[in-house]
């Protein structure tokens, strides 16, 4: 197997991390489950419902779905990709691409990265609140949109240094996404 930029040490060291985080954005979606029934039940059959559970879920389980499933998303190429004519440009000209891409990602989640560690820091010295039913803390919000964005800018780095390495070297060292799935794909596997 020729070594890739996703099968590098870093690669794998950094796939280890996106597996702990998505491994908390799981937790959280089970846990949106568990509260919205919990809710419903209280709500309909004990005329109780959690004033709570709206708050919790979108200040910080959501959040935390959201941001930590990122990384992982991207280094399984799952991600939503427009690739009509993706895979019958040049190869080196797709590399180019991408490098360009994945820089420009890198630098906006960088900046979302810091933005969010910045107003993390603020809202712990703060001891800011959501003001509502329960006075939770704003910055454990902040923390998730941080970490999430830091480990996604840290994976968009190794997918740019890998498809300029490509792109100069003309080798494929960098993962392509995989192409489409077609009807025709599905007709010759049985499906």
């Amino acid at each position: 197997m020729p070594e890739t930029t996703e099968n590098t040490r870093v690669s794998r060291i950094l796939g280890r991390l996106e597996n702990v985080v998505v491994i908390f954005s799981g937790l959280s979606i089970a846990a949106i489950m568990l509260v919205v029934v919990s809710d419903v039940a209280m709500r309909y059959v004990f005329q109780k419902p959690l004033g709570w559970s709206y708050d919790l879920i979108g200040s910080y389980l959501m959040i935390c779905v959201f941001f930590f499933a990122l990384s992982d998303t991207l280094h399984s190429h799952s991600h939503i990709a427009i690739d009509v004519f993706a895979h019958k440009l040049p190869r080196r000209f797709e590399h180019m691409s991408l490098t360009i891409g994945y820089a420009a990602s890198t630098v906006i989640l960088l900046m979302i990265a810091w933005q969010g560690w910045y107003r993390c820091q603020s809202a712990f010295a703060d001891n800011n609140m959501i003001s509502t039913t329960v006075p939770w803390p704003t910055w454990p919000s902040y923390f998730m949109v941080a970490v999430g964005s830091a480990i996604m800018s840290l994976r968009c780095i190794v997918r740019s240094f890998g498809h300029a390495a490509s792109f100069v070297t003309g080798r494929d060292l960098a993962d392509l996404p995989p192409p489409p799935v077609t009807a025709v794909d599905h007709e010759e596997a049985g499906l």
